[in-house]
C-alpha cells in the first residue's frame, strides 16, 4: 500500500484512533453502510463519530513545542452536486489524549452522487519556532482518513423544491415541472432541477414522503413523476445530434447521467434506432418508454 511523503515530519498512524461513522436515525444510530438504497434530495443526513488524538506525541513526532494548537476537522464533497464543504472543526490546545465527538449535519440539497468524507488533524496555526523539519504552515496535514458512502434511491436523483405555481409561468394546475438546462458537459446536479406545486396536496404529500413511501398513492404518484421525468430527459437527450454511444462526457456531467439513463430503459438499443422512432412513430416511442420505466409496478 502506498503512503503520500509529506516534506515534514509526521506522525505515526496509531497517534489518531477513529471509531466508524454512525448515521442518526430516528431510533438512535446505526453503523454509516456503504450505501443508501433509501436516500433521496429531501433526506439531511446527520453523521457522528468519536475520535481519540494523543496530542503529546503528535507534537514530539513532528518536532513541534508542547503549547502548539491542532485541529481536528471534516471535509465532505458530493460527486452528484459537485458541492463541499466544512463538516466539523475542534481546535486542541491542551496536553495528553483528547476524546473529541465529531457531528456533520448535511442538507440532502446539497448532495448525491458519492458522498466522500476526508477526515484530518491540522495545524491550526502558522508556526516558526519548530525544527527545520517541522510543519509550518496553518493547514498542515499531519494525519487524515477517508470514509465514502453511495447515496441512491428510488426517488428522482437531482435536487427539488415544493413552491407554488401561482408565482410562477407554470399552470396552477400542474403537480410537477422538470427543469432543464445547460449543455450535455454542465455538472447535473446544476442543470436538473424538479419543481413540485404546493397546492397539489398529493404531489407534495409522496415527496415528503419519498424516501420511505408510506401510502399506495404516494408509490404511483412517485412513479408516475419518474416516468415523466425519464421521457423529459431522454426526449432531451436526443434532441441532440451529438448525443451518441461514442461520446465521451465526464463523470457526473448531464451527458454521463442521460447515457447511463438510455443504458437503463433501452439496453439492447442503440440511440440511433430509437432517436428514429422517436421520429416516426411517437406514440409507440411513449409505449416503449412507459414500459421501459416499469409505470405503476410496485417493488
Amino acid at each position: 500500500m502506498s503512503r503520500r511523503v509529506l516534506p515534514y515530519r509526521s506522525p505515526s498512524e496509531d497517534v489518531v484512533a477513529v471509531e466508524p461513522w454512525r448515521l442518526v436515525v430516528d431510533d438512535g444510530e446505526v453503523p454509516l453502510p456503504e450505501a443508501l438504497p433509501h436516500w433521496d434530495y429531501r433526506m439531511d443526513l446527520v453523521l457522528r463519530r468519536t475520535v481519540r488524538v494523543d496530542l503529546d506525541r503528535v507534537r514530539t513526532q513532528c518536532g513541534l513545542p508542547e503549547e502548539t494548537v491542532l485541529m481536528l476537522a471534516t471535509v465532505w464533497t458530493a460527486s452528484g452536486s459537485n458541492l463541499s464543504g466544512p463538516g466539523h472543526r475542534t481546535r486542541l490546545s491542551d496536553r495528553g489524549v483528547r476524546t473529541v465527538e465529531l457531528e456533520v449535519r448535511l442538507p440532502g440539497a446539497d448532495l448525491g452522487g458519492l458522498l466522500v468524507l476526508d477526515t484530518a488533524l491540522v495545524l491550526a496555526e502558522r508556526r516558526s519556532d519548530g525544527r527545520p523539519s517541522s510543519p509550518r504552515r496553518a493547514g498542515s496535514v499531519l494525519w487524515s482518513e477517508r470514509e465514502s458512502v453511495r447515496l441512491q434511491g428510488d426517488a428522482p436523483q437531482f435536487p427539488m423544491a415544493v413552491i407554488d405555481f401561482a408565482h410562477t409561468s407554470f399552470p396552477d394546475g400542474a403537480a410537477w415541472h422538470l427543469q432543464i438546462s445547460g449543455g450535455l458537459e454542465s455538472a447535473t446536479m446544476g442543470s436538473l432541477l424538479l419543481l413540485v406545486n404546493e397546492q397539489n396536496k398529493v404531489t407534495a404529500a409522496a415527496f415528503e414522503n419519498a424516501h420511505k413511501p408510506r401510502r399506495a398513492v404516494d408509490q404511483v404518484v412517485l412513479s408516475a413523476v419518474y416516468a415523466d421525468a425519464a421521457r423529459i430527459m431522454i426526449e432531451y437527450a436526443l434532441s441532440h445530434d451529438d448525443f451518441s454511444e461514442e461520446s465521451d462526457y465526464a463523470e457526473d456531467s448531464l451527458g454521463a447521467t442521460l447515457l447511463s439513463l438510455f443504458d437503463q430503459l433501452f439496453p439492447d438499443q442503440s440511440i440511433t434506432d430509437v432517436r428514429l422512432r422517436r421520429l416516426q412513430s411517437p406514440a409507440i416511442f411513449a409505449s416503449d418508454l412507459q414500459a421501459a420505466v416499469k409505470i405503476f409496478e410496485v417493488s
